[in-house]
Order: C-alpha cells, then sequence, then structure tokens
C-alpha cells in the first residue's frame, strides 16, 4: 500500500514533465487496458479483431460461392481472437497472482498482528516475573541480615543463662526493694513518733516554763 502511494505521489510529480495532465494520463491507461495497448501507435487490438469478425460475418452473408474466401477469413479471425486472448489469460494470471499474494499478505499481516499481540503478553509476563524476582530477591536479603544478626548473637544456652541470672538478680532487687519500703516505714512511723514526743516534750517545758514564771511572779508579789 505504502509503495502504491509512493507510485502514485511520484507520478503526480512528474505530471509536469508530460504534455497529458494527471486526469487524462489515467484515461489513457484505462484505455490502454481496456483495448489492451501498451503504446499510443497502431491500432488496439479489439478493434482490430471487431473488423476480422465484421469481414467474415458481410462475406458470409454473400451468396456468391466464396467459401475459400469465408475459411480464410474465418481462420484470420481465429488467429486475432487467439492474438487477443492471450493477452488477458496473460491479464489473468497475473491478478490471479496479485489475489494469492494479497491473500498471503493478509496471512502474514494477521500472522505478524498475531506474533505481536503473543510478543506483548511475553513482555508483560516477563514484567511481572521480573517483579516477583524482585520481591523475592528482596526477601531472600532481608532473611539473609535477619540470619547474620541471629548468628552474631550468643548461643541459646548462654541467653539461658544470662536470663536466668538476670532474673535472679530481679528478684533479690524486688527483695531488697520491698524490704527498703518496710524499712522506710517503718523510719517514717518512728520519725513520726519522734516528732510526737518533741512536740510533747516541747508542750511540757512550755507548760513548766509557765507555771515557773507564775511561781517567780507570785513570790515576787508575796515579797
Amino acid at each position: 500500500m505504502l509503495v502504491k502511494g509512493r507510485k502514485v505521489s511520484g507520478r503526480e510529480e512528474m505530471a509536469a514533465l508530460y504534455a497529458f495532465g494527471p486526469q487524462e494520463d489515467e484515461r489513457i491507461i484505462k484505455h490502454r487496458l481496456l483495448t489492451r495497448t501498451t503504446t499510443t501507435r497502431g491500432e488496439p487490438p479489439l478493434k482490430k479483431l471487431q473488423k476480422k469478425f465484421i469481414s467474415f460475418a458481410l462475406e458470409v452473408d454473400k451468396d456468391a460461392d466464396n467459401y475459400n474466401v469465408c475459411e480464410k477469413l474465418y481462420k484470420a479471425f481465429l488467429q486475432e481472437m487467439a492474438t487477443f486472448e492471450l493477452p488477458l489469460l496473460k491479464s489473468k494470471a497475473v491478478v490471479d497472482a496479485n489475489l494469492r499474494e494479497k491473500e498471503n499478505f493478509n496471512e502474514l499481516q494477521e500472522e505478524l498482528h498475531r506474533q505481536i499481540l503473543q510478543a506483548q503478553t511475553d513482555i508483560e509476563d516477563l514484567k511481572n516475573q521480573l517483579k516477583d524476582s524482585k520481591i523475592e530477591r528482596q526477601h531472600k536479603e532481608e532473611c539473609e541480615a535477619i540470619r547474620k544478626l541471629i548468628a552474631m548473637q550468643p548461643p541459646r544456652s548462654e541467653t539461658q543463662k544470662i536470663i536466668t541470672d538476670l532474673e535472679k538478680e530481679i528478684t533479690m532487687l524486688e527483695a531488697e526493694n520491698t524490704a527498703a519500703s518496710r524499712m522506710l516505714e517503718l523510719r517514717k512511723k518512728q520519725f513520726s513518733l519522734l516528732l510526737h514526743v518533741v512536740d510533747e516534750l516541747q508542750n511540757t517545758i512550755e507548760d513548766e516554763q509557765k507555771s515557773l514564771v507564775e511561781e517567780l511572779r507570785i513570790a515576787m508579789e508575796e515579797q
């Protein structure tokens, strides 16, 4: 199709070089195809065949004893018919070949289209496989990193010993904390009692001082 387009385009570009315009050139080509002529010179084969047939028909219609002439004209007509038929057969063979070529081209085009669709499907599948492979590789790398971290850790028995020691230490600290809490509570009570005793003692001292002052005052008044 592209080749035909280029041919037509080239013919239109070269039309200015000829005496005929594009429309007249097209008409001449059609006339040549119909009359089976390839050049502008000479009589068209169809017209020559028509003349042979008319000459033969006119001679047959005569009443004269012209059998030999009729046979001669008849053979000339058959020869011209064969001459005219040969290009038709060639043209038919060309048309049939073009039709077969067109069918082959259509089949090839359909096959190419199918292959393109299959290639697109394969590309999508490969993209999905690549995506899955990347995800799988990422998971493997993460698992490898976790494995390395695990390998760097001490053995389970050692870790369990450390946990046991820490639990014992926590238990001891909790016991010490409980004892310290009790001691603190006891000290709070003792301090509270001490404050109460001091307060009572201070009140007693104040009362005694007041009483002493009162006694001194009375004694001074009596003197």
